[in-house]
Formats: structure tokens, C-alpha cells, sequence
């Protein structure tokens, strides 16, 4: 009987043991390699949808104390700084609470003019190409589908991506921003619905500084239409947009 109880405290201890490192391991991998998040708005339509999953590469610009769990405040500003291309779309805690995470599209980089004029971003003076495609289809709760304009926009070094613009708002002509030392100019895919550098704080993000980026997104690993609670199993399978899985999130190259 003695026996049996010492092996019995040794297997709890070593449960104990490989809990604990494993959630060690975790915490390592979603500080310095990749994190997964979930968008739960819409600003970001076409390229991310509500009910997107994806994961972001802590690595890609380097790491601050808000690479860290909780936004510890080891060390400031980023060491392995590697800064971030236009086209990134980009997680960063916003400047308002240095706390919630946001995700946009870097569009402004360090000494960059930017300003919207009639829906159309200039960059430096020029207009970025945006070309008319087929109209994107949102689906509304009571079923009926909107047709929203999308666009393809191009930034001077070929990148791409889409956008949509549901028409004339306030956001659509703007003075110009001049993006300082150390910060970005983002805005949302969705430019009608976006709470972005267009926006002073607490309206919008202003410009958002260096320290407050998280990581490049990747990749979609999960997707869904939220027809189905977490319990309701059977409905999985409905509810998942599989065209989604393991799409990339990289803004395409000319």
C-alpha cells in the first residue's frame, strides 16, 4: 500500500509538472513566434470578416513590452526592430488605452504625407490606383444581401489589396497628415467604417507610435458566419466558411 502511494503522489506531481510547462511553452510562443486573434468587427471587410481567426507573427517588427502578456513594462521602446512595410495589415495597441488590440492596414510610413481626397488616398502628393471591381455582398441579419463598391487599390511599391467605399462621408476628404518619427499612419479596409488614423483620439487611433505594435497578420486558421454557439456541435460544420481556411492575409505582390 506504501508503494502504491508514493507512485500515486510521484504521477500527480509530474501532471502538475507538465501542466506547468506546457503552459510555459505557450505563453514563450505567444510572446516571441505567433498569437491567434479574432475580429469582431467589421472595419477590416473585404479582407478579414467577423468571425475571422487569425494568427499574427510577433516576430516580424520586432518586440516591445506590448509583445509581452499583460503589456509588461520590462524594457521600453523594441529591440530586433524591424519596421513594417505599407500594405502590412497590423495589430497594435491603440494609443487611447495602450491596451485593446486593433487591427489595421499600414499605410503611412515615417515622413509620409497622407490625406484622402474624394474617397481616394494620396501618398506624397500622388494618388494610390484604385481600380472599380464587382461590388462585395454582405449579408445582413434579416438575410437580405447588401452590394457594397470594391475597389482594388495599389501602393507605389505594387502592392494590393481591396477596399470598400459605400459612398460620400465625412472621412472621404481630410487635411493632410504628416506622419512623425517613431509612428504610422493605419486605415481600415471598410474607409466608411473604420475608426482609424483619419480620427484624432478618442475617436479614432491617431497616429499610432512604433511601441505599440504587436505583429504582421498572417493567416486565417478558422472562420465563422456565428450560426453556431460553441456548444452547439452539429451546427459546426454550417457555420464554417471553409473557403476561408489557411487564406493568407499578406496584401498581394505586383
Amino acid at each position: 500500500m506504501a508503494l502504491n502511494k508514493k507512485k500515486t503522489k510521484g504521477g500527480i506531481g509530474e501532471t502538475i509538472r507538465t501542466l506547468i510547462y506546457a503552459v510555459l511553452i505557450a505563453v514563450v510562443i505567444r510572446s516571441v513566434a505567433y498569437e491567434p486573434f479574432n475580429i469582431p468587427s467589421g472595419s477590416m471587410r473585404p479582407t478579414l470578416l467577423i468571425g475571422d481567426y487569425l494568427f499574427v507573427s510577433k516576430f516580424s517588427y520586432g518586440y516591445s513590452r506590448y509583445s509581452l502578456p499583460f503589456s509588461l513594462p520590462l524594457f521600453q521602446g523594441r529591440v530586433f526592430d524591424t519596421p513594417p512595410k505599407r500594405g502590412d495589415v497590423a495589430v497594435f495597441k491603440t494609443p487611447t488605452d495602450n491596451a485593446t488590440d486593433f487591427i489595421k492596414r499600414i499605410i503611412g510610413l515615417p515622413g509620409d504625407r497622407v490625406q484622402v481626397r474624394d474617397g481616394v488616398v494620396y501618398l506624397n502628393g500622388e494618388p494610390l490606383q484604385r481600380v472599380r471591381v464587382e461590388d462585395f455582398l454582405l449579408e445582413g441579419r434579416n438575410g437580405r444581401v447588401v452590394r457594397i463598391p470594391q475597389y482594388v487599390e495599389t501602393l507605389p511599391s505594387g502592392r494590393s489589396y481591396r477596399t470598400l467605399d459605400e459612398g460620400v462621408r465625412s472621412a472621404d476628404n481630410t487635411r493632410v497628415f504628416t506622419v512623425t518619427e517613431g509612428h504610422y499612419f493605419v486605415m481600415g479596409d471598410n474607409r466608411d467604417n473604420s475608426a482609424d488614423s483619419r480620427f484624432a483620439v478618442p475617436t479614432g487611433v491617431g497616429l499610432v507610435p512604433a511601441e505599440n505594435l504587436v505583429g504582421r497578420a498572417e493567416v486565417l486558421f478558422f472562420s465563422t458566419n456565428g450560426g453556431a454557439r460553441w456548444w452547439e456541435v452539429w451546427r459546426w460544420p454550417s457555420a464554417t466558411r471553409a473557403s476561408r481556411l489557411f487564406q493568407s492575409v499578406r496584401a498581394s505582390e505586383e
